[in-house]
């Protein structure tokens, strides 16, 4: 799965920019207020996102009527800009579509594009902001269209409008909304019936828990009430109902837990608490054992610990286990005809930068559960689950200020060791906390040192200082070593491999600072020089992912060897691929990058012969939560048209549907993998929203081999290990595609 930290950026300001709707639709912006602008849109109150652009109405270009909206980049430090309209109403439907006209001039280093987000009451349903389109360059006027599902038993705000990330220039005309094919002006309004969870409504701003001072007693009361809030949550009929907020209940029984002085008064407080709820009814069918294919039985912490818990109280949580009876939750369901899990209702509390002791509480609560319950590698995490609540629940506690909160958020994120797993919301506390500044120098970690490899900009001569090979021993007198143990627990990622990846990236090489001083190692002599840094948003990135921008995605090497670059790749392209790879002796797929199209049943085929399983996928359940079952293995058919050599060649940039893809390959019999360990982060992704507007994700289904081996913290199966050289960086080799045309070229 490949995410852009600007789509997240996006999708935060724009939440936090919402104002007062205005129902009139005005797509074609003829209709004027008396200021002189687009009656109903707005702009400048995504201040964040419009300082650097100008925003406002052109007579002289547009598509249709008298005006249309242009967005030009202004500033020196570009991000995106974007144009706003909301509509507050719930209308009768299924789909919904998004037609508009854009046109473009010189869009560089970001992209153009329509946007649409559905809001319901507890936060964003769905949204598209074209980014995986990538509208760039100079174009004329073209219709383009967004469809997103509308689901009327929950949206309650549409919202639509035009984006420009990046450089350049864009014009928007004539937008329409259809609702199932129909203009949205000829649909129905529908009230919404909202469920008695939604009703509640008590504590969305406090939870009346300021601070909670830690003591032997409390971490126990508090680290038993996460797991039975979590176990009623995912078990209790009348809460997958949704006839209670959940939210609101751990507020009104948390204060009487933490009072507890002993086990028997924390057993006492709970049962009360439990018994509110009514009792389900008897369920003679729930008793059913599970299929033979069992990869992983539930696990409940304490809750049914007899040592903690008096017995009264357990045969009331052994009931509720017992006669747990429905397929669908308030709080859960499956991604049908994939089996990943999908939170919902899961309210975002948005403007709680710094939320109070109880709602960071309910943020590793939430968390907590999510994991063990619906996490299908919880397995390989590493350590005791039920440790990390008890651990986290002191460091929530004592998060004492916004950074606090949201770098205890990340470390509990990064605990899972999944790299699907980070803080992936735009966070203005995370990104000032990492560094609102950056070197203009690319250093990836190569034979564990810290390497110069490239330039992302080339300013006050950073290239007569610097050199690719140059060893980076310190940053303002901190050793690299001793860096990186301080933000390993705060790396979210599945291995070593991957974290050293993207360290430098996120704390290395950024700062608050405005100079650093950086310790190399040039020539074999160590000296200290101080560079500049940037603001942030002036560096290319991209270019970690796509080092040659430019170069097509399919070539001919030395007019022998086929080469191609998957992250560039469509499959509507793939018959004048096979047509110029036909004489060719083997093919390179250089899989260091995430593919733009699915490949496994389209472009796999083409180079296998035979038919063969290539991966197998464990499942979880919201039957029996915790629950995980392995499901039949896949198979892809070759069709024998490719009869050469193929060598894939991977490395820790190769993730999730790079690894997917990959596994499929090699079902192949002419297939070599060569490289290094890759992100060992696959299968489908299940969102998270936490308190404070924290979006995270995590690997929602376990892929495996057909043989069982897993994918996931290891990555996929290497047949030639080769890793890059400092020695290969300092003269602009590239030793992995250099093996591969080797292995291509060997006769035997």
């Amino acid at each position: 799965m490949k995410f852009s930290s600007l789509f997240f950026a996006f999708l935060c300001i724009v939440l936090q920019a919402c104002g007062q709707p205005n129902p009139q639709y005005n797509g074609s912006f003829e209709k004027l207020d008396p200021q002189h602008r687009p009656d109903g849109w707005h702009w400048d109150k995504v201040k964040e996102a419009s300082k650097s652009y100008i925003i406002g109405l052109d007579s002289l270009v547009k598509q249709d009527g008298k005006y249309s909206l242009s967005i030009v980049q202004n500033g020196e430090n570009p991000s995106f800009g974007s144009a706003i309209y909301e509509i507050s109403h719930t209308f009768k439907g299924k789909e919904i579509e998004l037609k508009g006209y854009l046109k473009t001039e010189n869009v560089a280093n970001g992209f153009a594009g329509l946007w649409m987000r559905i809001d319901g009451l507890d936060g964003v349903l769905s949204f598209d902001n074209m980014n995986r389109h990538a509208i760039t360059g100079t174009t004329e006027w073209t219709e383009y269209s967004i469809k997103l599902p509308y689901d009327d038993q929950n949206s309650n705000k549409i919202t639509i409008g035009g984006l420009l990330a990046g450089k350049g220039k864009i014009w928007i005309d004539n937008l329409r909304l259809y609702i199932d094919g129909v203009p949205i002006e000829n649909v129905a309004y529908k009230t919404l019936d909202l469920m008695k969870a939604q009703r509640d409504t008590a504590f969305s701003m406090h939870s009346g828990i300021d601070t909670i001072i830690m003591n032997k007693q409390e971490i126990i009361n508090l680290t038993l009430l996460g797991q039975v809030w979590g176990f009623l949550k995912y078990h209790h009929p009348a809460v997958a109902k949704g006839d209670y907020n959940f939210d609101a209940e751990l507020f009104r029984i948390m204060p009487k837990v933490i009072k507890a002085k002993d086990n028997d008064e924390l057993s006492d407080a709970l049962e009360r608490w439990v018994g509110k709820f009514e009792k389900p009814v008897l369920c003679t069918s729930c008793a059913t054992q599970p299929s033979d294919a069992v990869a992983f039985k539930p696990e409940y912490g304490s809750v049914f610990n007899s040592k903690i818990l008096k017995k009264s109280l357990i045969d009331k949580l052994d009931y509720i286990l017992k006669n747990h009876n429905f397929t669908d939750s308030y709080y859960v369901g499956m991604v049908s005809q994939v089996g990943n899990p999908i939170f919902k209702h899961e309210l975002p509390y948005n403007m709680m930068v710094h939320p109070d002791a109880g709602f960071r509480l309910l943020c590793l609560y939430r968390y907590w559960n999510m994991i063990q319950y619906f996490y299908p590698y919880k397995h390989l995490i590493g350590s005791n689950w039920d440790n990390v609540l008890s651990e986290f629940i002191t460091r929530f506690a004592n998060a004492s200020d916004k950074t606090g909160y949201v770098v205890t958020t990340l470390a509990l994120i990064s605990s899972i060791h999944d790299t699907h797993a980070n803080i992936w919301s735009y966070n203005p506390v995370l990104e000032d906390y990492r560094g609102i500044y950056a070197l203009p120098l690319q250093a990836k970690f190569i034979e564990n040192h810290l390497v110069v490899t490239g330039y992302y900009l080339d300013t006050l001569n950073v290239k007569r200082l610097f050199y690719p090979g140059d060893i980076i021993t310190g940053i303002d007198g901190e050793k690299i070593e001793k860096l990186i143990l301080k933000y390993l627990p705060i790396t979210a990622a599945s291995n070593y491999a991957t974290q050293l990846r993207d360290m430098p990236n996120n704390y290395l090489l950024r700062s608050n600072k405005k100079s650093l001083a950086l310790e190399i190692i040039h020539d074999g002599k160590t000296k200290t020089i101080t560079i500049n840094t940037v603001e942030l948003g002036k560096l290319n990135k991209s270019i970690d992912f796509n080092p040659r921008p430019t170069d097509p995605a399919d070539t001919v090497l030395n007019d022998k060897i086929a080469y191609l670059f998957p992250g560039k790749y469509k499959n509507q392209d793939l018959p004048a691929i096979k047509e110029k790879f036909t004489s060719t002796k083997g093919m390179i797929i250089d899989m260091r990058c995430y593919p733009s199209d699915f490949m496994p049943f389209t472009f796999v085929p083409y180079i296998k012969t035979g038919s063969s399983d290539f991966v197998k996928f464990t499942l979880g359940s919201i039957e029996k939560p915790g629950l995980f079952t392995i499901q039949r293995p896949i198979s892809v058919t070759g069709t024998n048209e490719y009869k050469g050599k193929v060598v894939i060649i991977v490395n820790e940039l190769t993730q999730s549907q790079a690894e997917y893809t990959t596994m499929a390959f090699q079902s192949a019999s002419n297939v070599t993998v060569i490289g290094s360990t890759t992100a060992g982060a696959d299968g489908n992704v299940s969102n998270i929203t936490l308190p404070g507007g924290i979006s995270t994700l995590i690997s929602g289904i376990d892929i495996l081999y057909p043989d069982g081996t897993e994918t996931q913290r290891k990555g996929i199966k290497i047949n030639v290990e080769i890793k890059p050289s400092i020695k290969g960086v300092s003269v602009g080799e590239d030793e992995l595609l250099e093996k591969a045309k080797e292995i291509i070229l060997d006769s035997k």
